[in-house]
């Protein structure tokens, strides 16, 4: 794993105390299903929503392989929308800034980009609906990562477990003075989330 990401994993895994209960409860429950499908040596395959998939759910998709990788785990990991738009460019600039390469791999509307973590360790990231051919169509976890497509996608076929860790939408900030601070913030916030369930998980 890239030195600057793994410090910054190191750093995170130290402040579990600034979660919640309530919300620890929940990441609980993500993390319970993980050791069950673990524990029977299935395939862990998580899907992040959000109505756009451009901004949170592309930093659940990516942060969360992430925080598998800092435990010791393999899973896959995905993202998508209840409509297709594109990688927001704030959103890939968090993860710039927290220490990962980047590479946009074509020059369509809607871009595909490699976001690597480490030598042989990376995610795809590009944007698409739930029903895309790319991903999975059973045996995965539906993390709803805002409240739009969790009222708006009430039924997701194939999904062995639908979980809402809905995140403010940096989106709001936007061309103003806060934008890469709360970004940023937003981006740490599902860091600190993905590795708390993944260090719940036991071999």
């Amino acid at each position: 794993m890239n030195q600057k990401i793994k410090e910054r994993c190191d750093i995170i895994s130290k402040n579990f105390k600034e979660i919640s209960s309530d919300r620890k409860t929940l990441l609980e429950k993500l993390a319970n299903h993980i050791q069950e499908k673990k524990d029977h040596n299935k395939e862990i395959n998580l899907i992040y929503v959000c109505t756009h998939n451009s901004r949170r759910s592309h930093l659940g998709q990516v942060w969360s392989k992430v925080a598998a990788d800092f435990y010791g785990f393999k899973i896959n990991t995905f993202s998508a929308g209840t409509e297709a738009t594109a990688f927001n460019q704030n959103a890939i600039n968090a993860l710039i800034s927290a220490g990962f390469e980047v590479k946009k791999l074509d020059e369509n509307e809607n871009s595909k980009y490699e976001v690597i973590f480490g030598k042989g360790k990376s995610n795809l990231c590009f944007s698409k609906t739930i029903d895309d051919e790319s991903l999975p169509k059973e045996n995965f976890v539906a993390v709803m990562t805002c409240g739009d497509a969790d009222e708006n996608c009430p039924f997701i076929p194939g999904c062995d477990l639908r979980i809402g860790t809905t995140y403010f939408d940096p989106k709001s900030f936007d061309n103003s003075i806060l934008q890469d601070e709360k970004y940023t913030e937003r981006s740490n916030q599902i860091a600190m989330e993905c590795l708390y369930v993944f260090s719940l998980i036991k071999r």
